[in-house]
């Protein structure tokens, strides 16, 4: 499985609220509270156990007319959800093969 392949799934223990600009996310065990923009929101949403990285940043491309796929930046942005616990590698099998 490569990078682009990977999906992930949101921990427990989380409330998110819908705000003018995003999301707020309180982070209920680690008493933490985290401010999505709108492209984080759709990345956090996608990571849902059933999207790879590659189609989180198909949908962004598709959905904000990029020339390019923002691989980097989905990347950057998973691995601080990361490291805030917000989400974490889908146990889930994203193939039935």
């Amino acid at each position: 499985m490569t990078e682009d392949d990977q999906t992930y799934q949101h921990t427990a223990g989380h409330e998110t609220k819908e705000i003018d600009d995003g999301y707020v996310v309180y982070h209920v065990d680690r008493e933490r509270v985290h401010f999505l923009n709108p492209t984080a929101v759709i990345v956090y949403e996608l990571c849902d156990g059933s999207h790879s990285v590659g189609s989180i940043c198909d949908f962004i491309k598709s959905a904000y007319d990029l020339a390019e796929a923002p691989v980097e930046e989905v990347r950057k942005c998973i691995a601080s959800m990361i490291e805030e616990k917000l989400i974490r590698p889908s146990t889930l099998s994203s193939s039935a093969a």
